[in-house]
Parts: structure tokens; sequence; C-alpha cells
């Protein structure tokens, strides 16, 4: 029988497929559970936005139909929501897909990318599909990133920089300054991506965000997803603010279908909730509050 590794592209055999978590069928069929309330994957305990619910009923019936390729009433609405350009957003099938897509438009074999470890594994996965080094920077014993170290291990061959904040799976948060920082430290090769998926549960003011002045730098590209505050995770869509410039090369790598109808038009709707997003903000809070107060309880 014919070997397949032979016919695999070089260095596909060393990647780990990712694997998810059991679904909720499975738990209830394996454990004979009638309910399952899952913790690890970070949901939105409330669920969708009630307009997103309903953005979802009225857009199925268009399902015949191709999606927007430029997913441009959803880029629209993001632009509005962050006072940006509608140049400076690119939507894609989750954030994975935004990781996935500056790994190939911006890695080669033997470039190297760099990321606090433990972080999400996602950028780990894109530089490997690329042949590209990882890097992988302890985080300090108080499980802050360390961006000193970080900028240590930069050479030429550096080709991407992941920042996560909050941090997945620590919660550390990346302050403004020690972003600037990072960056004014950086050689122009280097391309910093700051994942933002947590960021609007933070309660720090000084912690890291878009700003006009950063936008308009070319090397920086600042990911989110509608997976967590937003409660649309099985539908998969994320986004991205960066450069046009940058966007503009990464579009070219970009699957024209990238991100569904009903993707798109939850994603327009659960913007406009503004009280759906406060109530998952307070949610997670009290939440948070409650677990900090349980183990300072426990010692």
């Amino acid at each position: 029988m014919l070997d397949v590794s032979r016919l695999a592209r070089d260095g596909i055999a060393t990647i780990q497929p990712y694997v998810p978590g059991l679904t909720d069928d499975e738990l209830k069929v394996r454990y004979g559970l009638s309910e399952v309330v899952k913790l690890n994957a970070n949901e939105n305990a409330l669920g969708p936005s009630p307009l997103a619910i309903e953005a979802v009923r009225q857009e199925i019936q268009s399902a015949h139909h191709y999606p927007d390729g430029t997913s441009g009433l959803l880029r629209q609405a993001i632009a509005q929501f962050h006072a940006v350009s509608e140049n400076n957003v690119l939507v894609g099938n989750g954030s994975d897909d935004l990781i996935k897509l500056l790994s190939e438009t911006f890695l080669e074999q033997g470039d190297e990318v760099i990321v606090p470890f433990p972080s999400f594994s996602q950028y780990s996965f894109g530089a490997a599909i690329m042949r590209a080094n990882v890097k992988a920077v302890p985080l300090k014993p108080d499980f802050t990133i360390d961006v000193e170290a970080m900028v240590a291990q930069v050479t030429d061959k550096t080709k991407l920089v992941y920042i996560c904040s909050p941090n997945n799976p620590t919660g550390d948060v990346l302050m403004m300054d020690a972003a600037q920082w990072l960056l004014d430290r950086l050689p122009e090769q280097v391309v910093v991506v700051m994942d933002l998926a947590y960021n609007d549960y933070s309660l720090r003011a000084d912690r890291v965000q878009e700003t006009e002045a950063l936008l308009a730098d070319p090397r920086i590209a600042f990911i989110h997803t509608f997976s967590k505050l937003y409660g649309l995770a099985g539908l998969r869509v994320g986004y991205g603010l960066a450069h046009p410039d940058l966007w503009s090369y990464v579009n070219r790598v970009r699957e024209p279908f990238n991100v569904n109808r009903l993707a798109q038009r939850a994603g327009v709707a659960a913007l406009a909730d503004a009280k759906h997003r406060q109530a998952s903000i307070e949610h997670a809070q009290k939440g948070r509050a409650f677990y900090q107060q349980l183990a300072s309880e426990l010692g």
C-alpha cells in the first residue's frame, strides 16, 4: 500500500492536529447526563444577543445565496464601532482564520515566530504549517508576559511576535506602556499581532488597545473574536484591525467566502446590542469575584 506520508508536504507529519474538547452531546452519552455546563471553552454563559438570534432567523431564508465575499456590512459595523475606516478591518472565519492568514502571508520556511508560553496554541500552529520556527518565551514567575525576554529573542529571521492580552490561559493583561516599549524595540521586518479576544473583560483602563497612532503603523495587527463576549462561538466569526497596507497582502491569501451569511448578519446585530454586551461583561465580573472569594476562603 502507498505510504501517504511520501505525498505530503515536508513538515506536515510533525504537526499535531488540534484536539477540541468533547461536545455537549458526547459528554451526555459518555457520562449519562441530561444537562452539561462546560467551563473549559470560555463560552458566554448568557448565549448570543437576542438581536443576533433574530438576525440569523431572518438571514437563513437567503442561505441559498453566496455570502458577501468582503463581509461589507459587518466591516462597516465594526469600523463604526471602533471609529476607524472600513479599510482598517478584515473579517475572518473566527480569529483562528486570521492567525492562519497572517502566517501564510508573512512566514516562510526558517522564519521565526516569538510567542509567550503558555498562551493560545494557534500561534504555534500557524507557524508550523509554514515551517517557521517557534520561540516560546516563558512567562515571569508572577505569570505576566515577559516582553523584555521576548525582545531579547528577536533576530534577523523573526517575522511575527504574538501577544495575547488578557493572556489565554493566565489572564495577564498587557499595559499600553509595556506594549509601546515592545513596539519601539522591534525591527521593521517584525509584524506584531495583539490578540485581544478577552480584552473587553479587563477592568484596566490602561490596558493595551487600538489607537489611531498604533493603527497608522503597518507592522501591527489587532485581532478580535465574536466567540466570547458576543456569544457567537458556533458561527465562527472574528475580525482584525490594522493598517490597510497590511490587509492588502493578507487579502491575497484569504478565501473569497470565508465568513458565512449567518455569521455576518449575527455579527452586525451583536455589535448593535449594547445591553447584551454590558450584561455579558457584568456576568463575567460577578463570576470572577465569586471565584476570587472562594479561592480566598480556601486559602
